[in-house]
């Protein structure tokens, strides 16, 4: 079972609640993944629908806010804390129903939960 850690804002990552992070850019360890489409809280877990653009064939990705080291507000920017084959190998995200979906949600949150922590600072 995933740390409620994962579906909460680390408490330095600069999120303001209330916070709107649609259309942020969102940028892992080694590059940029895409940009924030939408953000959804079901059963307390809180997460971001990342579109990904052709970098993983147009899809999109669902990402715990656990896993966001820092928040740019001026320059639109979020920042995670793993890779981007990190996230490309999370379990896939078909269709918005998921976002409402335990069983797929606990999957998700157990996969970045397991994630070696990051072994530096993110850009």
């Amino acid at each position: 079972m995933p740390s409620d850690s994962i579906w909460t804002y680390a408490p330095d990552s600069g999120h303001a609640e209330g916070q709107d992070l649609t259309g942020c850019t969102v940028v892992a360890a080694d590059g940029t993944v895409g940009h924030v489409d939408r953000q959804a809280d079901h059963f307390g877990m809180r997460h971001l629908v990342v579109d990904s653009g052709a970098w993983v064939f147009g899809r999109s990705v669902l990402v715990p806010v656990g896993i966001v080291t820092g928040i740019d507000p001026q320059d639109r920017r979020v920042t995670v804390s793993c890779t981007k084959a990190q996230i490309k190998a999370a379990p896939r995200f078909r269709t918005d129903s998921e976002t409402m979906d335990r069983e797929y949600l606990t999957a998700v949150g157990d996969y970045y939960d397991r994630l070696p922590p990051a072994g530096g600072s993110a850009p």
